[in-house]
């Protein structure tokens, strides 16, 4: 029987590990968007590069992955719970300061 934790499962799809690979690029102290991210990252994940079509996965990956602290989710400039947030937000890798 295989055994996996959190991390090894949030970071399972292509999705995730793009999204990861893009925040890595622009640094620990920069957040992304999910527009942004999404135009960064289309050409890898989707047919077409289709950005508009990664708006909604982003989020849900997002939630994932800050759930499994590889990521932080951003509203007005701090961090919030991944399970209840609403509105517009940006992305970060988790700050070790």
């Amino acid at each position: 029987m295989m055994v996996t934790d959190s991390t090894s499962r949030a970071t399972a799809s292509p999705l995730a590990e793009a999204l990861l690979a893009a925040l890595a690029r622009h640094g620990a102290d920069k957040t992304l968007s999910a527009p942004e991210l999404a135009q960064e990252i289309a050409p890898q994940v989707t047919p077409g590069g289709d950005w508009h079509a990664l708006i909604v996965p982003i989020r849900h990956a997002a939630v994932a992955l800050a759930l499994a602290g590889q990521m932080v989710i951003y509203r007005k400039g701090k961090p919030v719970d991944p399970s209840d947030f609403k509105g517009v937000y940006r992305l970060g890798l988790p700050r070790h300061d």
